[in-house]
This record gives structure tokens, sequence and C-alpha cells, in this order.
């Protein structure tokens, strides 16, 4: 049973579940409502993912004598020290877990203060993720379709950052005319917000989610749909990784452009993957711009389309690096099957 609490993440989630995988929204959090889903489902074990810490929930599953797991436990400094602030809720809270398996150093140090038991620092799950399945003949249809062209990516981007990185792609093409833009906003139902800010600036989109495929003329691909963001970072060989041009999102992971093989340039509020954004930028796998301005963006993106020495380099340094937390998964896994064997 997967549960989550957006529509999206429901939308995409037929996609990756199969029979007799279910998908539920999570319980709103009140003791009633609480109780009603952990007795409904009667969970033999109960897995909390990153942040996701729903105080009823955990009392009620808590109180119904299921294991408890916190996996891939990451917390920002923001989360850190507003739990800090709530120090006796926050150890309550948290010794609650019978098992507490941390994604970085921070939080294994945080959730010290906030627990007795053990915390292990195993590495973040999401370097553990296996690359998505890329047709090869849809990859090379639409590759032909393209053509010749220069092509990046805009990968996730929220509202206040779409104005930017089509002001960027406006800059790119006084040098590369013929560039093509893939624009993927963060949530789809976006698009026609996207559009319309695209039209602004004179650059008429085509969009994915239509069949439309671009001309030799078209400036921007509006990829509105879902689940194919990992065919987008195929198609594109530099992604700009969005979430982070602004403050209070955190950025977006960058582990999935660079297994495609797509150089990874990121803006530098990425709050919520500090410690692989540094370990990227220090082993020369990524690019991260602090002058957050579309000149400044498109000069990045144009370095790495016209250098492909430089744009392959790239995603091979940050692969290093990404494999060094390959194993994260194999140890959750171990340590719930522990937690399992210890409930029998």
């Amino acid at each position: 049973l997967f549960t989550s609490g957006t529509r999206t993440s429901a939308d995409l989630m037929p996609t990756r579940l199969s029979a007799p995988d279910l998908h539920r929204y999570i319980p709103v959090d009140t003791p009633a409502a609480a109780v009603a889903f952990v007795t409904g489902w009667r969970p033999d074990l109960a897995v909390f993912v990153e942040g996701e810490i729903w105080p009823n929930l955990l009392l009620a599953t808590k109180a119904a004598h299921i294991p408890l797991a916190l996996v891939n436990a990451r917390m920002t400094r923001r989360s850190i020290e507003g739990w800090a602030g709530r120090m006796r809720t926050a150890r309550h809270l948290f010794s609650l877990f019978d098992l507490a398996m941390s994604a970085d150093q921070r939080t294994a140090e945080a959730l010290s203060l906030f627990r007795d038991g053990p915390i292990n620092t195993i590495g973040n799950l999401k370097l553990a993720v296996t690359p998505p399945r890329i047709e090869a003949g849809k990859i090379s249809a639409l590759k032909h379709q393209i053509g010749e062209r220069p092509v990046w990516l805009a990968a996730s981007p929220h509202a206040g950052e779409d104005e930017v990185l089509i002001a960027a792609h406006t800059a790119l093409r006084l040098g590369a005319p013929d560039a093509l833009l893939i624009l993927a906003p963060r949530h789809p139902e976006r698009a026609m917000d996207v559009e319309i800010a695209c039209r602004k600036q004179g650059l008429v989109p085509v969009k994915r989610s239509s069949g439309q495929v671009p001309d030799p003329r078209t400036p921007i691909w509006l990829w509105d749909t879902l689940g194919e963001l990992g065919l987008a970072m195929k198609l594109a060989p530099v992604t700009f990784v969005a979430g982070s041009l602004q403050p209070g999102i955190g950025g977006h992971n960058p582990v999935e452009p660079v297994q495609l093989s797509s150089a990874v340039i990121s803006g530098s509020f990425v709050e919520n993957f500090r410690d692989l954004y540094q370990a990227l930028e220090d082993h020369d796998g990524a690019i991260i711009v602090d002058d957050h301005s579309s000149d400044r963006i498109a000069l990045a993106v144009a370095g790495l389309l016209g250098d492909p020495d430089r744009r392959d380099a790239l995603p091979r340094h940050a692969g290093e690096v990404i494999a060094e937390g390959a194993s994260a998964m194999a140890d959750t896994v171990t340590g719930l099957l522990a937690l399992l064997g210890r409930q029998n």
C-alpha cells in the first residue's frame, strides 16, 4: 500500500505500481481518521519516507503495535530549526520509530538530538534509483524529427521560474537561433500559464500533450505530460534542474539527468539536496549558478552546448559521485526485513 498526498502523485501511481499494489491518499491527520486508517488496513510494517511526519498517524500506528520505520530521512536546516523549537514534541515523535535511517550526516546529527535510539546513515535512496527505461526506438524517432538543433531542457520549473528560463532561451537564441528549449513544468496543469509566458516573450511553443513535434523554427517544446521527464532528459544533452531559482522550494533531484547522460546546471537554492549538489560541484559533476539572471543561465547553457568534451565530462564525473550511494537501497531493505522478523 503506497500513500501520498497530492493529485499529481496519484495520477502517476498507475504507471509505477502493478497488481496487487495499491495507492491511497494519506488520511487527514486527525486522531479519528488516523485510527480508522490503521485499523482498516492493519499493516505489518509502516514505513515513513524522508520528512513525512504525521503525528496522529504515528501515534495510532504505535498504539496498534505496528513496527515503525523512518527511511531516507532528510531534514533541511529550516526543518531542523523548527523541530528544535519544539524539542519535547520532536523527542516524543522521533522516538516512536523502531528504525531510523538517514540520507545524510546533517540529518543524522539532528535526529541524534531528537531520539534516544540509534540512527543509521546509509546514504540517499534517490542515489540508488535505477534510471528510467527509455525505448530506443522512441528516442531515435524524436531525435530524427528534431534534427541537429542544439537542445536543452528546463526540468520542473515552478511558477516564477518559467519567465527567467524563457528569457534565458531568448538570450541563447541570439547566438544560436536554431536552439530548442524543452520546457517541462513541475505541474503539467500549469501548461496554459506557461504557454502564455512563452507567448509574452514572443516564443510560440508546441505542446507534447497534443502530440505536436517542433519544426525547425519552433523555439520551445512545452512538455506538459506526466511520467515522460526521463525521455526529455534523454533528448537534451543539457538539463537545467529547476526549483532552484527562488528560495522556499529547495531544488530538485539531479540524479535522473545524470543517469541519462545529460549535463546538469542548477540555481543555488538547493537546500533539499545541499550535500549532493556540493559533492557534484566539488567533483566537476554539475554547474551551480549563483547569479540567477537569464543572461547568466544562457551563458552556462551555451558554454556546455558549444563544448562537447566538457558537456560529456559533467555527467561522467557526477556518475562517480552517485555510485557511492548505490548500496543505500539494499541496506534499507535489509533493515526493513529485520523489523518484520522482529515482529514475528
